[in-house]
């Protein structure tokens, strides 16, 4: 898989997250591999495990949003904006391999396909603020 087809992924995970009790993650991230259909490989386990990172610090992500997101606290935001700003914020301050350009590119890019029409220059916006 490409880095944008992993991102993509760990997006569609990291959605379920605001439809199921955190004690169902688990089971929702197995469900998901499953139908990802793919054996276990370094693809999986990295998307597993960037998955459970950004997991522990979904509360921390949402604090740093929250401060430069004037108007629009995460508990307001779209499900799938929420997501992709939460995968971009997680890569832009968390990992020192992806640039905070390409994170917020990425970001706008999954933001054009799974958002609404408002999304890309909403994600955007959120994001330059965290740089």
């Amino acid at each position: 898989m490409s880095r944008r087809e992993i991102r993509e992924q760990i997006f569609k995970i990291l959605f379920r997250v605001e439809f199921h009790e955190r004690e169902d993650m688990p089971e929702q991230l197995q469900l998901f591999m499953e139908e990802l259909g793919q054996e276990e490989n370094k693809d999986t386990r990295y998307i597993q495990e960037k998955y459970g990172n950004i997991l522990e610090r979904i509360g921390e992500l949402d604090a740093m949003v929250n401060q430069v997101a004037q108007g629009w606290k995460t508990s307001r935001m779209g499900k799938a904006d929420l997501a992709i700003i939460r995968l971009a914020v997680y890569e832009m301050k968390f990992e020192e391999d992806v640039p905070e350009g390409v994170a917020i590119n990425e970001a706008v890019e999954l933001a054009k396909s799974y958002g609404t029409d408002d999304s890309p220059s909403f994600v955007n916006g959120v994001l330059a603020k965290l740089v």
